[in-house]
């Protein structure tokens, strides 16, 4: 237990509590209360949580803009060149030897 407290559990719980009575003086003296506190947290929580969605609906929609255009010319060219494979001869192409 001590391993995991860094010390004995008694003495460490009454140094937190010190501490934690020095920062609530501090911080009552700044003005802050505990419940504003929270729910800063919780407001903070709440923005991500809508950015994150707008971020994803932002995506989705430049993705569909961009896929109207992308996927009709990605087939077309598909199938032009599957349909160039059947009528092909079979030539190969050899490659050009080049000396310097």
């Amino acid at each position: 237990m001590e391993r995991f407290f860094g010390g004995n559990p008694g003495v460490v719980l009454i140094r937190l509590a010190v501490i934690s009575l020095i920062v609530g003086i501090l911080l009552s003296a700044l003005g802050l209360s505990p419940y504003d506190i929270i729910n800063s947290i919780k407001t903070l929580a709440q923005r991500i949580y809508n950015m994150g969605f707008d971020a994803i609906e932002w995506v989705f929609r430049y993705f569909l803009l961009g896929a109207v255009i992308v996927f009709p010319v990605w087939l077309v060219s598909r199938l032009m060149k599957v349909a160039g494979k059947g009528t092909a001869t079979g030539s190969a192409q050899t490659p050009t030897s080049r000396t310097d």
